[in-house]
């Protein structure tokens, strides 16, 4: 029986490595896996997923108006499809999140999602609310702060280095702009 998964972290924590490689292991024994990423990040080109270390695949594109249940029967339809691999989820609305529980209970394809739980603030984004509430299974996945400590919370930095305390919650960059750091070292970077 199929499940979602949410495999979620601070930034640098090896998410699109761990959807990469799963999706290699679903094509090493020969069955079909999708890869969908946000069209919203753009940093790797359009319709890219790449990790830090090198990997890459292409990936089809979401945005916040797709019916990704009517995308993914239309994808059935064509061929057969053995998981779908959510890359950049926190950027689903909760519509979509709803969407992917349909692929799981209606079509019985497993759905494993990717992203980050919370944003520069502290707060959770719209996808990564609704994947906690309605995921089979929660996995976290764990990267460091400078101190040695579990990264758990997300800084927004600018050019000089100094970490911003307000903005629009979606600002796409990667270590230029943002870095992970224990709840500790936040509280102390936004003087908090």
């Amino acid at each position: 029986m199929a499940q979602m998964y949410f495999y979620y972290s601070a930034m640098n924590a090896g998410k699109s490595t761990t959807l990469l490689q799963s999706s290699f292991n679903y094509r090493e024994r020969g069955m079909t896996p999708i890869i969908f990423t946000a069209a919203i990040d753009d940093r790797f080109g359009k319709g890219k997923v790449s990790s830090r270390i090198g990997l890459q695949e292409d990936a089809e594109l979401f945005n916040s108006k797709d019916d990704l249940y009517q995308i993914l029967i239309n994808f059935s339809n064509a061929g057969k499809i053995d998981c779908v691999l959510i890359d950049e989820c926190q950027f689903l609305t909760k519509e979509q999140v709803y969407q992917l529980t349909e692929v799981v209970d209606k079509l019985d394809i497993p759905v494993l999602c990717y992203g980050l739980r919370t944003d520069f603030l502290g707060e959770l984004f719209e996808g990564s609310r609704y994947l906690l509430s309605w995921a089979d299974k929660l996995v976290e996945l764990k990267t460091i702060c400078h101190c040695g400590r579990k990264a758990n919370m997300v800084i927004r930095q600018d050019e000089a280095g100094n970490a911003i305390a307000d903005g629009n919650q979606v600002e796409i960059g990667g270590n230029d702009l943002y870095l992970s750091v224990c709840r500790a070292h936040y509280k102390e970077a936004l003087g908090r």
